[in-house]
């Protein structure tokens, strides 16, 4: 009988973190699960490592580097064909990056607070702490640091229709011990309940395969809140995070633009094109208009940004426009079933 929970890791290059991640998952207090890492064409010897030290880890390997959304596709698509007849809102899906680590009672918290709404919650999230390592350029003294500052306990939507981590860059006082409905889970560590994924797939995709990299999460958390799905946090849930790229939640544009400017080229790239195929997907039309003087102001303001300081970024904007009839499609596309497609 495959297991309960189905946890999903997509690795590239991701040796440097993968170690603890997987320790952390099999010193879980719950047990009623599997673990399969998609690997997408690394050459660091994940598959070795695997084989040699946890073996009870399946392994997928792309030839290529095919994207977070369709290595993570390829898995769910696993897990679901392999619980067969079973209630799949009773089965679930752990999305998580390499760079995460688990407290041991992670999952069993998670696992309880899902049982408790299971026809409309779709995902829960945990408090998701900073990590960072020390001394990270000496390996016999580089050690991880498990911090006491927030790195996400959930996703927030705002007026404008940026999305941000909830209390991301804040000192944790016990400000996010109540668990609270959230507009989605943060796609580093999200809890998925199968029934949910599989109500929103289209075709074989439960994440935009368009998308490639970045906000795939926020477009799967809009896609189930039009569905009538909702989202949980579950504070006692922890976990931690080696985020690349660290930022407030609440920043002015200096520091948007400091922080931008620190994050990979193609990162900012996929982000600008990304969010406008989310705001075309999934907005509604009252909605939408009754929105639209912050979305226009938001929008000039980083299209004044992308012309003056990053105009190789202008291109993501035609990319965007040419994805225009998929995303519209897609927006459209009428619900599945357990046992049939879009």
């Amino acid at each position: 009988m495959y297991p309960r929970v189905s946890i999903h890791v997509v690795a590239y290059n991701s040796m440097d973190f993968l170690p603890e991640l997987l320790e952390s998952i099999f010193a879980q207090t719950f047990q009623d699960f599997n673990v399969l890492v998609v690997d997408n064409a690394s050459s660091d010897g994940v598959a070795t490592f695997l084989r040699d030290q946890f073996p009870k880890v399946a392994m997928i390997r792309n030839a290529r580097n095919v994207g977070f959304s369709a290595a993570h596709n390829l898995a769910i698509r696993y897990a679901i064909d392999h619980w067969g007849d079973d209630d799949l809102s009773d089965r679930f899906v752990l999305i998580t990056n390499p760079d995460i680590i688990l407290s041991p009672t992670f999952l069993e918290e998670i696992v309880a607070a899902a049982t408790v709404d299971p026809k409309t919650t779709g995902s829960l999230q945990g408090k998701l702490l900073r990590a960072f390592k020390q001394n990270a350029q000496d390996e016999v003294f580089c050690e991880t640091v498990r911090s006491e500052r927030i790195d996400s306990t959930g996703l927030v939507k705002h007026r404008n229709r940026t999305v941000t981590d909830r209390g991301a860059g804040e000192l944790d006082t016990g400000q996010y011990d109540a668990s609270t409905e959230i507009f989605g889970a943060a796609g580093a560590l999200a809890f998925y309940r199968a029934s949910t994924l599989q109500a929103v797939r289209y075709g074989d995709e439960f994440l935009d395969h368009d998308f490639f990299l970045y906000k795939e999460d926020v477009d799967l958390a809009w896609r189930a809140k039009r569905r009538g799905f909702s989202s949980r946090y579950v504070p006692k849930a922890v976990a931690y995070h080696h985020r690349a790229a660290y930022g407030a939640e609440r920043q002015g544009w200096i520091a948007r633009i400091k922080n931008r400017r620190g994050k990979s080229p193609m990162r900012n790239w996929y982000s600008t094109r990304n969010h406008l195929l989310l705001v075309l997907k999934n907005e509604g039309i009252w909605s939408g208009l009754l929105a639209l003087p912050w979305i226009l102001w938001f929008e000039l303001r980083r299209f004044v940004y992308v012309l003056v300081f990053e105009t190789r970024n202008v291109s993501a904007y035609f990319s965007a426009l040419k994805l225009v009839p998929k995303m519209l499609k897609k927006r459209y596309a009428r619900p599945v079933d357990r046992d049939h497609r879009v």
